[in-house]
């Protein structure tokens, strides 16, 4: 359970996404029970926001981002977060993506704060994708260290080896071992 944190942060996302979907979805209010979700309101005579062709990319782009969480959920309970770099990644890119075009297309739309709504919620996305990274970071198995403190040590005997034979060839005499060098 070394990645606790990595793991509820992917499942919290994934939830929050396929909530704002499943809202996003619902016939008689759709991007508008979405947008209020996330604390927007429309004002008095906004455009139609519940077009097909508004809701249908909409409600796609929220259930991917959704399962590109779900999928970092699983890679980073099944390998740890080491492996999960990659998809959660892409996950967060995506979710930035999504707010963004909400962003720009609630604008549009003449939905009010919704800069300042949008604005939290990356802030939040950024604070959580930051947690997970320092998690994968912190998580790094002694190993790597100790490999790397082998890899220094042999380095510096092979470096004396290699200045001693040097010292001996300059110098004309023999080996340690008694053995003529030339």
């Amino acid at each position: 359970m070394r990645h606790l944190l990595s793991s509820f942060l992917a499942l919290h996302w994934a939830i929050v996404f396929a909530l704002l979907a499943f809202v996003c979805i619902d016939r008689s209010r759709g991007v508008a029970a979405a947008l209020s979700v996330l604390g927007g309101s429309l004002h008095g005579q906004a455009a139609d926001v519940d077009n097909v062709m508004i809701v249908a990319p909409l409600a796609t782009a929220l259930l991917v981002v959704s399962m590109l969480f779900c999928w970092t959920l699983v890679e980073t309970i099944a390998n740890g977060a080491g492996t999960s770099a990659g998809v959660a990644r892409l996950a967060f890119i995506g979710a930035c993506g999504v707010l963004s075009l909400m962003l720009v297309g609630g604008t549009v739309q003449g939905v009010k704060d919704l800069f300042l709504i949008v604005s939290v919620q990356l802030a939040a996305l950024l604070a959580s994708y930051m947690a997970m990274q320092t998690e994968q970071r912190a998580a790094e198995p002694a190993t790597v260290a100790a490999n790397r403190d082998i890899r220094s040590v042999a380095r510096a005997m092979a470096r004396g080896a290699a200045h001693t034979s040097m010292l001996s060839r300059i110098s004309g005499r023999t080996d340690m071992n008694g053995k003529d060098s030339r």
